[in-house]
């Protein structure tokens, strides 16, 4: 089953005087289950592609497909709708908020579905314990190292079980030993079922994909199988 299907995929940015072009005639699959890594020069439209999957942005033309549903012209109200516990996101900057303690962090995104707060306490229990951040709990972000702040905002992306990640240069700010620990967190939350498209400028992250994109210029250039042992 396919998660993600393009077909043709077009975006565009227009001032007033020049057009740019971040993703041309794109057509891709990352099927359920799998784990992408997207990786080429800065501006080659990987951030671009990785929003316009998120939902986060939508196309200028051509078509995308988010679980056999073609989501290319919804607005941005439905788009919201759709993505909210189907689509987990993980940033190289955590983009956590710095007045809410961790545990408060990992719950934010619970808190817009309709969850009883008995149940909300326990799933941000359960995922700070597995991610081992639980002694972290009522902590703020400044309070943490950076691979803390990961692992938090690891815990707030995966805390409702979506089917999809999107991890935008997820180790960007890490240290190599925090790197690594990052990696191996996102292969075992895809060993168990989840998705994962990551974009990366990092080949070593890259190897621990199962097929790595290359782009250039908004398109694709080259499509690698890894040979990886887990």
């Amino acid at each position: 089953m396919q998660v993600i299907k393009t077909e043709n995929l077009v975006k565009s940015f227009r001032t007033e005087e020049i057009e740019t072009i971040a993703v041309d005639n794109l057509s891709l699959e990352v099927d359920k289950g799998e784990f992408v890594a997207i990786m080429g020069p800065s501006g080659c439209g990987k951030t671009t592609l990785l929003n316009i999957f998120g939902l986060l942005d939508a196309p200028t033309s051509g078509k995308y497909f988010l679980n056999g549903e073609d989501v290319s012209t919804l607005n941005e109200r439905a788009r919201t709708f759709l993505r909210r516990g189907k689509v987990g996101f993980i940033f190289q900057s955590f983009n956590l908020i710095d007045e809410l303690t961790v545990y408060e962090n990992i719950e934010l995104p619970i808190t817009y579905m309709k969850i009883a707060p008995a149940r909300r306490k326990e799933m941000v229990n359960d995922i700070m314990e597995r991610m081992a951040i639980s002694h972290r709990a009522n902590h703020f972000p400044h309070q943490l190292s950076g691979g803390q702040q990961q692992r938090v905002a690891i815990a707030r992306a995966v805390v409702l079980n979506p089917e999809l990640i999107l991890a935008d240069e997820p180790t960007g700010n890490l240290d190599s030993k925090n790197g690594v620990e990052v990696m191996k967190i996102l292969t075992e939350l895809n060993d168990g079922g989840t998705t994962v498209v990551m974009v990366t400028h990092n080949l070593r992250d890259a190897e621990y994909a199962r097929r790595t994109i290359d782009m250039f210029d908004g398109k694709i250039s080259s499509v690698t199988v890894n040979s990886i042992n887990r």
